[in-house]
């Protein structure tokens, strides 16, 4: 009885051990994060570009993570021509497509044609030791004509805040969610970082669902709002941004939701907070994360 035992517990161990990949937590890759906008800072420090309303990729050389580390599969012909070294960027395919593209990479196979459609956009090099302003003339010399797929997000200059804020309405005008400011001079630094700033007309954030509150006249039967709470404690209502089907199928209790709004209350709250989108990053099924 004793070997019988012995032996199972041995065949436990190895199970265990055959088993443990499958279960392992995932390393999110060690990307650098954009800070908020400083209109203070010298503009003229900063190479400018669009914020990509996309999903946060990181290619490895060889396959894609997101930002949480898990991984996104795309089909070996998307890839094929892609650079064997590590580039930051965002899978998109195009302004106001937030959705389609996050609900694409959520299929373990989506469907080939669907990813004809979506493009690479390349917005630095996280293990080139050179500046940004290096990185990004690295990077358009090793990224051109490599592949349809892949492309470097242009890069451009202003020479004022006040050409910042025209240039920031004229974008947002024809679809695009904000812009981007990278310092020339810095390097590649993990995590959160002052010389990577985005810039959009009204700030957003995540919360957790805490509850769903029943909605009232037009909404009776529906979902009316959702009680969230943010990072720090502070727990409101939101209750708008909601499409129809959205209401029918609230997210659910325990989710991470991303909200927008336009400052704060003198209580500390989101002014006219509104509903964006549930983070897609949340566990297999998948912000960007977003951009930086």
């Amino acid at each position: 009885m004793v070997f019988i035992a012995r032996r199972w517990q041995r065949l436990g161990v190895l199970l265990l051990l055959v088993a443990a990949p499958l279960y392992a937590t995932p390393q999110a890759p060690h990307i650098q994060l954009a800070s908020e906008f400083n209109p203070k800072v010298d503009i003229r420090a900063f190479l400018v570009s669009e914020k990509l309303d996309g999903v946060r990729g990181y290619w490895d050389g060889q396959r894609f993570w997101t930002r949480q580390g898990h991984p996104i599969i795309v089909p070996e012909w998307f890839s094929a021509d892609f650079p064997p070294i590590p580039l930051d960027g965002e899978l998109w395919l195009g302004r106001g497509q937030f959705d389609a593209v996050s609900g694409l990479i959520r299929q373990s196979s989506g469907r080939e044609e669907d990813w004809r459609a979506v493009r690479f956009m390349v917005f630095d090099l996280p293990h080139h030791a050179g500046t940004f302003a290096e990185r990004y003339q690295f990077a358009q010399q090793l990224i051109q004509g490599k592949s349809p797929y892949i492309q470097v997000i242009e890069q451009f200059s202003v020479e004022s805040l006040e050409q910042l804020y025209q240039t920031l309405d004229s974008v947002v005008a024809q679809g695009a969610e904000g812009l981007m400011l990278h310092r020339r001079s810095a390097l590649y630094r993990a995590g959160r970082n002052p010389h990577l700033m985005k810039l959009k007309p009204y700030f957003d954030a995540e919360a957790k669902v805490m509850a769903h509150i029943a909605g009232k006249g037009q909404f009776a039967g529906l979902m009316g709002a959702l009680r969230v709470q943010t990072p720090d404690g502070r727990i409101f209502s939101l209750g708008t941004g909601f499409t129809v089907t959205q209401r029918q199928h609230p997210p659910a209790i325990g989710a991470i939701v991303t909200y927008k709004y336009l400052g704060l209350t003198s209580k500390g709250l989101p002014r006219f907070a509104r509903f964006l989108r549930v983070r897609s990053e949340s566990e297999p099924s998948n912000k960007a994360d977003e951009q930086p």
